[in-house]
């Protein structure tokens, strides 16, 4: 049994998820090339021209249409500026299950949008698409993806020894493969109960208002 997502797109207090376009290019491009996402994630090193073009016209549609997830570019509802990433992946239609990723620009950093766009899309997928599982898998020391997935109140439930190819950068500025275990993590509807309200109470942003 296979499905796929709509082409839709989902807005929040400060943020807008939306389809990938030719003009999120050069945003896309530095984005992918920052040092922590080069470090934590699979993308080529160097991110090229031709990268981001693939991603945009090729990669990130299929992706939707094939039925294996869907791809959105995070931007600010004010300045349309791409702050980041937010993708699902490895969907299994039959378990109604699937994995999140996520990734942020560097000068977006530290104002919780990875967290407000997480949260957003999984209210969505519970909500409006009955899934029952969002999967969150994360490296060992990438401390920052850890704390998203905790503060959208997912739940560890244990560790896949040596199991991703992370990258560490060299004396002579470098990149070398090293081997990492993954942590996996796992929210389920019954999870999100209570977690707007306690991000909202700590000051945080987590309204969810629409999606079309």
């Amino acid at each position: 049994m296979a499905g796929t997502f709509p082409n839709i797109s989902i807005s929040t207090e400060r943020l807008v998820l939306r389809p990938f376009e030719a003009a999120d290019i050069p945003a896309h491009i530095e984005m992918m090339n920052d040092e922590m996402v080069t470090a934590w994630t699979p993308v080529p090193h160097p991110y090229t021209q031709r990268h981001a073009e693939a991603w945009v016209d090729t990669i990130a549609p299929a992706e939707r249409l094939s039925g294996h997830g869907i791809a959105w570019a995070v931007t600010e509802f004010l300045t349309q500026r791409l702050v980041g990433v937010v993708r699902l992946r490895n969907t299994n239609w039959h378990a109604l299950a699937t994995e999140a990723a996520y990734v942020t620009a560097p000068w977006a950093r530290g104002e919780g949008y990875a967290t407000e766009s997480a949260l957003a899309v999984a209210q969505w997928l519970f909500r409006d698409q009955k899934f029952e599982r969002i999967e969150v898998r994360t490296a060992a020391d990438n401390t920052a993806s850890q704390q998203v997935a905790q503060k959208i109140g997912c739940i560890s439930e244990g560790v896949l020894r040596n199991a991703w190819i992370a990258r560490t950068q060299t004396e002579d500025g470098g990149w070398t493969d090293i081997r990492t275990d993954l942590i996996v993590w796992s929210l389920l509807p019954e999870d999100l109960e209570g977690i707007a309200e306690q991000m909202a109470d700590a000051g945080g942003y987590a309204s969810f208002t629409d999606w079309n």
